[in-house]
């Protein structure tokens, strides 16, 4: 299918800046990224290798020496094709600006035996979890290149020096490229091991992200920008109250608007409910997807909202609170009976907590693109893992995988539920092609993409303690509720009472309790699942603990993870670089919070000023991450900046309303995300154990950040946040 580029008859930020920098404007940086606009060119898996030759599947070395790496995982802003191409080069052992970075082939991966081992990116796993067989990639290609030189020059390869792209021997040398035909021919008897980090030369330094310039200079390709000659627009509405039921709607009331081309409906499948199933509802397609949408609003359709129709903000918290009365089912035990102890004891303390629903909100609106012909079958779709569009789709329309080619894009934002494109939208794309026999984008208005997402559960939890005679709990006891679609008690590993049920804190006595509770919204993970939700709870509570007790809050947390490693490193050196202290002026005050997320330990802490009106502005956190190692200090950095403000974002800001089991807060301006004048200042330092463990780096420090803005707002104001939103909250004091 032939790709036509728009013309450029609208003004837009993106043909702005391109202007600019077409004019001299200097907005262009001197890196190109080849394979950035691969989302929006003809299907092509990387560009061509001009005279060299592939190694293996994850890289190519062109006979002028460049080369190519294959990235096989979604580039949603983490930096994961700085991060494999880094991993590659490290173990190939060629210099930096020689490399550039593709994404790969999923079509190749999919049908060709799983070649690439993983290309999810979800978890913090990218670098935790997969750098082992990445860098083994560029370790094998190295020693094959090796053994290819000392075949030619007739020695052992033990006398070959690989380095920097050059392979030397005594009296020998030469580039890479000379022997990488030979090189993809041979198989090592044995796969040599991969560098530990005392031998590292590339990894562990600051490393600029490949993907920055594209992202700059307005060439990025996203799946939103995919344009295809003959194509078609949808916008859709599926019934506001989730799973359900369409009755109808009349076509012949928009039939004669301009643009207007056909009206699509979507069934639900019977016993298929899972995120990227089709619920009933309706598209409209136009010529453009604004004739679309204002088609679409002005369709009369019916819906059947079912005993769901009936749920609320209000009658969920009822139940809450009525479980949190009711025993629940045993997560965690230890010691004595500690429900008793803290019944007897003579000091005490209680507190209720609760998260609501909070969505995704990305910023690149839910959509794809399908074309569907007899001969083959594209996609593109923004997914957390790139071989997602490529099975829903085939699987939708019964396709086999090898008619079908996902086309690798940037995402505008994920973080969760295998991003936007894992949605129905694939699969509604999909239908839509089929039936029109024309390519067809959906895009999801935003009012659609927050109704129709797939929510952060709502947690209740209520937390006792009994403190000892030194001020220390000697007892804890929780209890936990959350809804999650059909009651399931796990999103993605997390429980209801994840983070608390395995806090680090030397406690004796301790009984963790949960309910899950079913209802029709779906949920899936965010940021960080569980410790998420439970971090902005649990790490208050451990306030309120030292504070009853006498203790300085930040003395206490490292009182009670004595002995514990990683969780010491942090919280010293936090006590080094954050200048906490709990006696600002009245106004202004200091929290801190500390948490494990996907074996990383992270400690934040939050300085906040509150007017005595109650106008909050968080005005710096200092972040302390503890991952075992750390491959770019740069790029972690920028993660653990990001993750912050994401989690900020939704604590002081998010908070879904339910009523009659619709969301009622589905556009900006009722459901606000953090403004560029409201990020605060954040210092950044790594205290890696370089234990030899590996801990994720894009979602830890989202956790402790809204608890550590919350203990700051407490000594700033003296009231405690029981619950989000915080700017919703009285913060006013005198």
């Amino acid at each position: 299918m032939p790709v036509s580029a728009p013309a450029d008859t609208t003004l837009s930020r993106r043909t702005v800046i391109r202007s600019i920098a077409a004019a001299g404007g200097g907005m262009i940086l001197g890196f190109h990224l080849p394979g950035a606009l691969a989302a929006v060119s003809p299907p092509e898996s990387w560009p061509p290798l001009h005279g060299g030759a592939e190694i293996n599947a994850w890289l190519a070395i062109d006979r002028d020496g460049r080369v190519t790496i294959r990235v096989p995982h979604s580039e949603q802003g983490q930096g994961a094709l700085t991060s494999v191409a880094m991993l590659v080069a490290e173990e190939l052992d060629v210099a930096w600006d020689t490399v550039r970075t593709v994404f790969a082939d999923m079509h190749r991966h999919v049908n060709g035996g799983q070649e690439y081992i993983v290309t999810t990116t979800h978890g913090s796993q990218l670098v935790r979890l997969q750098h082992k067989h990445i860098m083994q990639a560029g370790a094998s290609a190295r020693e094959r290149l090796r053994a290819a030189a000392a075949s030619a020059w007739g020695i052992d390869r033990a006398e070959v020096v690989a380095r920097q792209g050059v392979l030397s021997a005594a009296r020998h040398a030469a580039p890479y490229a000379r022997f990488a035909t030979a090189a993809a021919a041979l198989v090592l008897e044995q796969e040599p091991a991969i560098r530990t980090p005392d031998q590292w030369w590339l990894l562990g330094r600051e490393t600029r992200r490949v993907d920055v310039p594209a992202k700059t200079d307005g060439s990025a390709g996203y799946a939103i920008d995919t344009r295809l000659d003959g194509m078609v627009y949808a916008a859709v509405k599926c019934c506001p109250v989730p799973w359900g039921r369409l009755v109808g709607y009349d076509f012949e009331r928009i039939r004669h608007r301009p643009g207007v081309i056909a009206v699509v409906e979507f069934r639900a499948v019977p016993g298929k409910t899972g995120n990227s199933d089709l619920q009933d509802g309706v598209a409209v397609v136009a010529d453009s997807w604004y004739r679309a949408k204002q088609a679409l609003d002005e369709l009369p359709i019916e819906w059947d909202s079912g005993a769901a129709g009936s749920a609320s903000t209000g009658t969920q918290g009822a139940t809450a609170r009525a479980l949190l009365d009711t025993p629940g089912k045993l997560s965690a035990e230890s010691g004595q009976d500690a429900t008793a102890i803290i019944g007897a004891a003579k000091r005490s303390i209680r507190a209720d907590y609760h998260r609501p629903y909070e969505t995704h909100a990305r910023m690149e609106p839910i959509n794809a693109t399908v074309s569907v012909t007899d001969a083959r079958v594209d996609v593109w779709s923004p997914t957390q893992n790139p071989a997602t569009p490529l099975l829903l789709v085939a699987d939708q329309l019964g396709r086999d995988t090898r008619e079908v080619f996902a086309h690798t894009v940037f995402i505008g934002g994920a973080f969760g539920g295998n991003g936007g494109g894992a949605t129905a939208v694939t699969r509604q794309a999909a239908v839509i092609s089929q039936q029109l026999k024309r390519p067809a984008k959906v895009i999801w208005s935003r009012e659609e993409d927050i109704a129709q997402d797939k929510q952060r559960p709502p947690v209740y939890l209520r937390l006792a303690a009994a403190l000892d005679g030194r001020g220390l709990p000697e007892a804890l006891s929780s209890r936990a509720v959350w809804f999650t679609r059909d009651g399931v008690e796990r999103v993605a590993g997390a429980t209801a009472d994840v983070g608390i049920s395995n806090l680090p804190y030397s406690i004796p006595n301790r009984r963790h309790e949960r309910h899950s509770v079913a209802t029709h919204i779906p949920s899936a993970t965010h940021r960080a699942p569980g410790t998420n939700q439970n971090g902005f709870i649990i790490e208050q509570f451990a306030d309120e603990m030292a504070i009853a007790g006498g203790w300085d809050p930040l003395e206490w947390r490292i009182e009670l993870t004595k002995g514990q490693e990683p969780w010491q490193r942090v919280l010293h050196k936090l006590r080094e670089v954050a200048g906490f202290r709990t006696d600002l002026p009245r106004g202004r005050g200091m929290g801190v919070a500390v948490l494990e997320d996907h074996d990383s330990f992270c400690a934040v802490c939050a300085t906040v000023e509150v007017s005595r009106s109650g106008k909050l502005r968080v005005e710096k956190l200092v972040i302390v991450a503890n991952s075992g190692y750390v491959i770019n200090p740069l790029n972690a950095a920028e993660q653990l900046e990001g993750a912050a403000v994401w989690e900020l974002s939704h604590a002081l800001h998010g908070g879904l309303e339910l009523e009659q089991g619709r969301f009622t807060n589905t556009n900006f301006d009722s459901y606000a995300l953090l403004r560029m004048d409201e990020a605060p200042r954040i210092e950044t330092h790594f205290a890696p154990s370089q234990a030899g463990w590996w801990g994720g780096m894009g979602e830890p420090a989202g956790p402790p950040t809204p608890p550590a803005v919350a203990n700051a707002i407490f000594f700033a104001t003296g009231k405690r946040i029981r619950s989000t939103p915080i700017m919703k909250q009285d913060l006013s004091w005198s």
